[in-house]
């Protein structure tokens, strides 16, 4: 499949979906939007792929919304482009069934790599992934505030869940730059790293969950934990309880424990 306006490949069992107008720092669009969507599909679908990096192309990340397509924006739009996701599947939970947040519902873990200016929509994305590692020169802005526009696509539900509410009203009132080493501190990002050395760092850890890790176990404890914001203790015990017994009779365990004893590698199927 060919895309206008990201990159796609696969490598290592690692699929590489790469937002890509370095131009204008990887400004987002329509186009952009369908065609991530489209490639995350691809990656969750694709039997061969374990894990997903999304990351930008140059020096930025993605430093929000394209302002051109901002300048003649209709309000009827929008509407439309949220007409444009697909039929509502009542076999997996609505909330992450949204124009944006539907990366918790895709099976795989999801890496942001966030290589420069992660601003807006751009952060939006960026905490949708289930990891995030920095260059330790990137600055961070949610920006909505400053352009007159509300908290968006789910962000004023999930920064809180990531950074705290006292962190997440700062970052959503004032809209300030927020450089790498506090969004450090303050949980936003999981790692930093020189600029040099982000491609490298990332793709070690993303080759080490597919090489090392079970898919089947990986699959199931992402979704544990996105599904704990709408449970009590005792539901998310009763929903582990089940699913170690599943577990117990994979193939994947009787394959971890084998690898351990024999001290190999682990030849994981995802069973």
């Amino acid at each position: 499949m060919s895309y206008q306006d990201i990159l796609y490949d696969v490598e290592d069992r690692v699929a590489t979906v790469t937002l890509n107008r370095p131009d204008r720092m990887n400004a987002w669009t329509p186009t952009m939007e369908r065609e991530v969507r489209e490639a995350m599909g691809q990656a969750a679908n694709d039997d061969d792929v374990r894990v997903i990096v999304l990351t930008g192309a140059g020096r930025g990340f993605c430093a929000g919304a394209d302002m051109d397509a901002l300048k003649g924006l209709d309000p009827a739009d929008i509407k439309k482009r949220g007409s444009e996701i697909p039929a509502f599947d009542m076999n997996r939970r609505p909330d992450w069934q949204s124009r944006y947040g539907f990366y918790p519902s895709i099976a795989k873990p999801i890496i942001g790599m966030l290589n420069g200016a992660t601003a807006g929509i751009g952060l939006v994305h960026a905490l949708y992934c289930d990891v995030r590692f920095a260059a330790d020169n990137t600055v961070f802005t949610t920006a909505f505030a400053r352009r007159g526009l509300i908290a968006e696509h789910g962000i004023s539900w999930m920064l809180p869940r990531i950074v705290g509410h006292a962190n997440a009203l700062d970052l959503l009132l004032s809209a300030r730059r927020v450089s790498s080493e506090e969004a450090l501190r303050i949980g936003l990002v999981n790692r930093l790293y020189a600029p040099d050395q982000l491609r490298e760092q990332t793709y070690a850890y993303a080759r080490d969950l597919a090489d090392n890790v079970s898919p089947s176990a990986m699959a199931v404890i992402k979704r544990q934990l996105y599904d704990v914001p709408f449970q009590t203790l005792a539901e998310a015990t009763i929903d582990a309880n089940r699913e170690m017994a599943v577990a117990l009779a994979g193939a994947d365990f009787r394959e971890g424990v084998a690898s351990f004893m024999e001290k190999r590698p682990p030849r994981f199927t995802g069973r």
